[in-house]
């Protein structure tokens, strides 16, 4: 699906702003048709925003159920003639739209966009109004998956993943227009000739462009970032070659724009510009390796998590985020767990930021729930995590990657983070999701994220991924304040995993931190001990060869649900919430840059 842009032939307009807004506590909208009229009761809500924490009390912050958006917006008067299209970049987790009195679409699945075409209940110079209803409600048939109790006090939302359930719209929502015949989809396949290590290379950008309508002809030409022509051609499928090609890099996000352009006779119907950067990514041996260079991962699992606006997507907060991962040195990022923005992931690939990107399936484990206070008797069974849960997994690893498939940042799928992977009912339900990510991947590996409970001499899953991403826990959860013994058993346990002959990544490590509290005997909690725990982890990675990468969780401090597991979400941050450095900040930035907080080395 293409994002919205501006182009000679497209407009959008953004329904950013204050909504009107009511929670359904009783779930009785839909019934009573509250679509069909102006939102009665409503307070204003921001888009994107989580609706949870904007304001005081329990009410929207532990809501189960629905909750109505409602705004109204006049539709340009020169998109007279053109296609019209409502697309909402995410509603968490299901959502059900109207255009007046009509239902035009809905969707499952609380991270990727989905869109409608309303030409036909839209007029040029017109007002409409758009109501969207949105469940945040999570069952064994969704993904990620939880319980919805019903209790003499109402219903009660328990999940198996440890971050809070924000909902709400959290993306921007859009009105553009395209023209009839238009360019529907565009694949980008990049590549290079040769050696990409040598000085001068060609690189090559097989590309197949999609049309809705008819037309007799699609033009592409491939422009470098001064706007310069280095190739064109004619047909909707084919292979540019790029002599002497910019490299997208690791800290270079160099791109190239691919103007596709529809033609209708000698007339252009449609121009769409899409980003493409060239570069390989490969697995040879143990190592991982982007533009034929060994790449190591160094960075975070991250949260889209804030105050006050919770998961809303905020450009301030995105760049300000960004910009500490580029003072702490990092060079990469898991989406965990779940796809991020789409802004976030222009901004990665614009600036040369490595991504793994991450579905939503998130909370798969009897025993990491039981932790967070969930007891689960089995985690795959028709009863459970079944055939249903299965297919609309399935269905949001196909909306991943067709929304991220042309991002040169993204240079490995995870497909799930910590699912039990040691049963045979494990391995029955993630076979076949695998093979669809192959099936659909052409030039990216795939992976998934092991957790603790499904080592390396039982894990039935590894097998069908490219690199071994693995978090664990040692002198925390496991070994809690020995941090001689949690040496031992973690570089035990990456000697187990490096026979497997694959990259081992990394992707979690940490111990929560009370931001202040200082101890001069190093116990846990405190910031002596945070640092102490990663520089122990840093020596045992540092002595493993097929060790690949580095993603301490997390970036920030982030909201959780609440428990007694829990003060105040998690405090696993390298920053607090509101982004202020921790001692293991300094302590990262010297390990990654070689230098102190001032800039010296």
């Amino acid at each position: 699906m293409l994002r919205p842009q501006d182009s000679a032939t497209r407009e959008r307009r953004s329904l950013e702003g204050l909504w009107r807004f009511r929670p359904d506590a009783d779930g009785v909208g839909r019934q009573e048709r509250w679509y069909a009229r102006p939102l009665a009761d409503a307070i204003d809500m921001p888009v994107p925003a989580s609706y949870n924490d904007i304001v005081p009390g329990r009410e929207l912050h532990d809501h189960v159920g629905d909750v109505w958006y409602q705004t109204t917006t006049r539709v340009p008067r020169g998109w007279a003639g053109q296609r019209v299209v409502l697309r909402f970049d995410s509603a968490t987790h299901a959502a059900t739209v109207f255009v007046g009195e009509t239902e035009v679409v809905s969707h499952e699945g609380g991270y990727t966009p989905f869109e409608a075409d309303v030409t036909e209940l839209v007029a040029p110079g017109e007002e409409i109004r758009i109501t969207a209803v949105v469940d945040n409600r999570l069952t064994w048939e969704t993904i990620p998956p939880g319980i919805v109790e019903r209790t003499p006090h109402g219903p009660r939302q328990k999940y198996m993943h440890d971050f809070f359930n924000y909902a709400g719209l959290h993306r921007p929502v859009w009105l553009y227009a395209t023209p009839a015949v238009h360019v529907d989809d565009i694949t980008v396949v990049p590549g290079v000739q040769g050696d990409p290590t040598a000085e001068h290379v060609t690189g090559t950008v097989g590309y197949a462009v999609a049309v809705a309508g008819e037309s007799p002809g699609v033009r592409v030409r491939l422009l470098d970032a001064d706007g310069g022509e280095v190739a064109r051609a004619d047909g909707a499928t084919g292979t540019l070659e790029v002599p002497d090609v910019h490299l997208w890099q690791p800290g270079e996000g160099y791109q190239y724009d691919l103007v596709v352009e529809v033609l209708d006779g000698q007339t252009v119907a449609d121009v769409y510009v899409q980003k493409v950067g060239v570069r390989t990514v490969e697995v040879r041996g143990t190592q991982f390796l982007i533009n034929g260079r060994p790449f190591y991962f160094r960075g975070f699992g991250m949260h889209e998590d804030h105050l006050t606006r919770g998961k809303g997507h905020d450009d301030a907060e995105m760049v300000h985020d960004f910009a500490l991962l580029e003072w702490i040195g990092a060079n990469s990022l898991r989406t965990s767990h779940y796809p991020y923005a789409e802004e976030v992931m222009d901004y990665a690939d614009a600036h040369g930021i490595v991504v793994i990107d991450e579905t939503a399936a998130v909370g798969m484990n009897a025993s990491v729930a039981a932790v967070l206070g969930t007891k689960i008797e089995q985690v795959f069974s028709e009863q459970t995590v079944g055939s249903k849960a299965q297919a609309a997994h399935a269905q949001a690893i196909r909306e991943l990657y067709e929304r991220d498939k042309n991002r040169p940042s993204v240079v490995l799928w995870s497909i799930a983070n910590e699912p039990e992977s040691h049963t045979p009912e494990s391995e029955e339900y993630f076979k076949p999701l695998f093979a669809l990510i192959r099936e659909l991947e052409k030039h990216r590996p795939v992976g998934f994220v092991n957790v603790m409970y499904s080592k390396a001499d039982v894990d039935r899953l590894a097998k069908y991924g490219d690199v071994i991403m693995v978090n664990r826990y040692y002198g925390w959860y496991t070994d809690p304040g020995d941090l001689a013994a949690a040496e031992a058993a973690l570089e035990d346990e990456l000697r187990e995993w490096e026979s497997h002959g694959k990259p081992i990544l990394m992707t979690e490590y940490g111990a929560d931190t009370v931001a202040g509290l200082h101890d001069l005997t190093g116990a846990m909690w405190s910031e002596e001990y945070q640092g102490e725990l990663l520089q122990m982890y840093h020596r045992v990675f540092d002595r493993v060869d097929a060790f690949q990468g580095e993603h301490v969780w997390n970036f920030a401090d982030f909201q959780t649900s609440r428990g007694i597991v829990r003060v105040d979400g998690n405090k696993k941050g390298a920053f607090t919430r509101d982004r202020r450095p921790k001692a293991a900040a300094h302590l990262l930035r010297r390990r990654w840059t070689g230098r102190d907080w001032l800039g010296q080395d």
